[in-house]
């Protein structure tokens, strides 16, 4: 019994040293990356598999609303309070025509692993070439040893240009926070 309670405290400190390097990599932009791109401009492209192998591209949701939202990893658990918030409010953003795609540099089979335990109704994509999240400025270095991608979310309009991005993320609230904006986008005019 004593063994068994040392690998799972093991377990949670190595866990626990995990989250924090994922929280000192959130905030550390180095310098030779390229900076995300600017409200107002063009998103970059993708072309990226999802959690059963189909790929996607960013002009397939032109005339759209899409929430483009980065994460570090899949199954930690500010990824999954992110994801379930996101897949909790699905029909409000249905509602507005929004299409949600989440992405980090995990593989489509780690990806769907993820939606399938979670139940996540929305499409999340697999960027291990890393490409995607270094042309969105969201990719950093975890101590060293890793690479990941930043928690950070891009509304992109339905002309394919970023409308708002959000570097800050707190993964508690952040779907109520992307739908209040998405909204009162969607109400300006020209839009």
């Amino acid at each position: 019994m004593a063994m068994r309670q040392l690998i799972d405290v093991r377990a949670w400190a190595l866990l626990a040293v995990f989250q924090i390097c994922l929280m000192a990599a959130q905030n550390a932009h180095s310098a030779d990356e390229p900076a995300p791109p600017a409200v107002g401009t063009a998103a970059p492209a993708f072309r990226l598999q999802d959690q059963a192998g189909v790929w996607h591209t960013l002009s397939e949701y032109r005339g759209k609303w899409l929430v483009l939202y980065f994460y570090p990893k899949d199954d930690t658990p500010g990824c999954t309070t992110q994801a379930c918030e996101f897949r909790d409010n699905i029909f409000a953003f249905n509602k507005l025509g929004a299409v949600i795609l989440g992405v980090s540099v995990d593989d489509v089979a780690s990806h769907k692993q993820f939606a399938e335990e979670h139940s996540l109704p929305f499409t999340l994509l697999a960027d291990s070439t890393k490409e995607t999240a270094r042309s969105y400025g969201v990719l950093r270095s975890a101590l060293g040893i890793m690479e990941i991608a930043a928690r950070e979310t891009f509304i992109i309009d339905p002309q394919g240009r970023v409308a708002k991005h959000y570097t800050a993320v707190d993964p508690k609230g952040h779907s109520q926070a992307v739908l209040a904006d998405l909204k009162a986008l969607e109400a300006k005019p020209g839009n």
